[in-house]
């Protein structure tokens, strides 16, 4: 059954259509109860279309299912693609809301012009949102510390084989009830130094939010799992630390004062950007800046740097204790090495949850 809902002040209409055959109450409960990071989807997604000629168009909600794509689409050949992710967090009054999408929103917009795909407007990126929770509200885990995650993504579909951006372009948002990204919780993580291979270099795409920065990461992701590391860190061209292959890091001085490296070429993170702002809010001095590789050694070995933490949307803040690589072995270890992470990932946590006021009007509600 398809209805039609209008998208308020755009002059779209939205065709929402529901799947016929949802998974069943009990084996979405089952899922819910345990959903580990990215494996299992809703019932539903959001799809809306561009065009040149015809701009944004055709906005619907349609059940989850494969996507028809031709062989020649741009995006398989040239790699023009972007996504996004965010979190919906049912709150203790069985309210649904997001954190911060209107940032999501402007990152993907940024990430748009770096790839030269056209930039979704705000106000599309939001109400997708709402239309599919709208239909997937019982997907929206009520357990603690758990999350629907949403990954909006756009792509280049028109078929051609010359190198130009392409004319046609999808938009899709799937969803993804969402526990732990790692497993085994909050705890100290090892990771792992790549000395071989760069995330991105200056001028690059490294700060914007492309599949392709990732596919980089992947290898040296995989090495850093064979040295017993849940994450890779990457430097830049300079030694200078960058981001890791899917988080920003924070580093912690002994006075408590925090450093964060800045560069052109990372990935402007939505959660380190909410931390830097809760930090201030303590009273904590907050530097971003260049970051040298020896500088964290040599902070660390003399006392001066005491602990370091990574953050992003996925894991939220998870600490570090070890960083390994070719000759480094970088230790965090004890109560003050965590104490700083563990106390932003209450306050962040508190307040996408509901739990904790929300004094800088970070959330947005999604139903109702």
């Amino acid at each position: 059954m398809t209805i039609q809902l209008p998208v308020a002040d755009q002059g779209l209409t939205w065709a929402v259509t529901r799947n016929e055959y949802p998974l069943p109450a009990a084996d979405r409960e089952a899922i819910l109860a345990d959903p580990g990071f990215g494996k299992f989807f809703t019932d539903h997604m959001v799809d809306i279309c561009w065009s040149k000629g015809g701009g944004w168009h055709r906005p619907r909600v349609q059940p989850y299912g494969p996507i028809q794509l031709d062989p020649a689409a741009a995006v398989l050949h040239y790699a023009q693609e972007i996504f996004e992710g965010l979190k919906a967090y049912r709150h203790a009054d069985g309210s649904i809301w997001t954190f911060r999408p209107e940032a999501n929103a402007a990152r993907m917009q940024r990430s748009a012009r770096r790839v030269a795909l056209p930039e979704l407007p705000t106000e599309y990126f939001l109400d997708a949102l709402r239309q599919l929770v709208a239909v997937d509200a019982a997907w929206v885990p009520s357990t603690p510390e758990t999350s629907l995650y949403l990954r909006p993504y756009m792509y280049a579909k028109e078929a051609f084989l010359g190198v130009r951006p392409a004319d046609k372009i999808a938009f899709y948002v799937i969803a993804s009830p969402a526990g732990a990204y790692f497993t085994g919780g909050v705890a100290p993580v090892r990771i792992w130094l790549s000395s071989r291979y760069a995330r991105a270099a200056r001028g690059g795409t490294g700060a914007a939010k492309t599949g392709g920065n990732y596919a980089a990461s992947l290898l040296p992701q995989a090495e850093a799992y064979q040295q017993g590391c849940q994450q890779v860190l990457f430097l830049d061209d300079q030694g200078n630390l960058e981001e890791l292959g899917g988080m920003n890091i924070v580093l912690v001085r002994k006075d408590g004062s925090i450093l964060t490296p800045d560069s052109d070429s990372i990935l402007e993170g939505i959660t380190r950007d909410s931390v830097l702002r809760l930090a201030t809010d303590r009273g904590i001095t907050v530097e971003q800046r260049p970051i040298s590789l020896a500088e964290w050694r040599d902070g660390a070995a003399s006392g001066d740097i005491v602990g370091a933490f990574a953050c992003g949307t996925a894991a939220v803040i998870v600490p570090i204790g070890t960083l390994l690589g070719d000759g480094v072995e970088i230790v965090h270890d004890g109560p003050a090495s965590q104490e700083l992470a563990m106390s932003l990932r209450e306050e962040l946590t508190g307040i996408q949850h509901g739990r904790v006021e929300d004094r800088h009007g970070w959330l947005t509600r999604l139903d109702g």
